[in-house]
């Protein structure tokens, strides 16, 4: 991988949180095409990778267009951002190694789920592994890198999910996290209105490998068309970036056509 420490400025900085794999991995795809991507993971061979899909991609793209890209301009418009979420300290210095003056669009997709269980079972170190990394690494995220989003007049886009207004009887830790990480997104739109653009997604049942094992763990059978592709989330997020500069997308719900009552029949 060859990736240069200078950031293209000619183009918006998009930090992408949870961009090595699926529904992060596909809005990092869709975005490089109009913005300099900053990929975030948990480990360094992991972000490596996604960095060099990203960076083939733009040479593949500007190859079709005959547009006249270098490997060293392709490798500009990606930057690694390695830090597990969960550490803030590692988050904490992650961000300053960035030197960010101004940031145009913060998508937080990286997230953790809880195995099923009841609220009985379940013990307060799961309640608190998964709110760290749901809601408290989201807001502290944020916090960071408020003053580059605000000297952008910048998006923060958090991908949420339908847990985030739908409880069930077995998920009430993860609902929790995603209704706690609404609250945050709704608080921050009110205090930033007029300065940032906040926007809350929704999606349903997405074909990913987290969505694979809980559908195993079920013991229902899997059948990737009874989901959303990543893909689709990712054109979501672009309509809500690329909506014009009077008006905010607030909250997106998108959800497969084919409904929980039909999975595994």
């Amino acid at each position: 991988m060859t990736i240069t420490h200078e950031l293209s400025t000619d183009r918006p900085i998009a930090l992408i949180t949870g961009a090595t794999r699926g529904i992060g991995a596909a809005i990092a795809q869709e975005l490089s095409r109009t913005h300099t991507i900053i990929v975030g993971g948990s480990s360094d061979e992991s972000v490596a990778a996604a960095c060099d899909r990203l960076i083939a991609a733009r040479q593949a793209a500007a190859t079709g267009s005959n547009t006249d890209t270098s490997s060293r301009d392709a490798a500009a418009t990606v930057r690694p951002f390695v830090a597990d979420l969960s550490d803030f300290e590692q988050m904490h210095q992650a961000v300053e190694d960035l030197h960010l003056e101004r940031l145009d669009i913060l998508v937080h997709s990286a997230g953790t789920m809880a195995p099923s269980s009841t609220i009985a079972e379940t013990m307060p170190d799961e309640w608190l592994r998964v709110l760290r990394l749901n809601v408290v690494a989201v807001a502290e995220l944020t916090r960071l890198l408020l003053p580059a989003l605000r000297a952008a007049g910048g998006q923060v886009v958090a991908i949420n999910s339908g847990a985030g207004y739908r409880v069930g009887a077995d998920n009430a830790v993860y609902s929790a996290s995603k209704f706690a990480l609404r609250a945050f997104t709704d608080a921050l739109r009110e205090q930033e209105r007029g300065t940032i653009r906040v926007t809350s997604v929704h999606p349903g049942r997405v074909d990913t490998d987290m969505q694979v094992d809980i559908q195993q763990r079920a013991g229902r059978s899997y059948r990737p068309s009874d989901h959303l592709r990543p893909q689709s989330v990712a054109a979501v997020v672009r309509m809500a970036v690329d909506a014009s500069e009077e008006a905010m997308v607030e909250n997106l719900e998108i959800r497969p056509v084919v409904p929980r009552s039909k999975l595994g029949k």
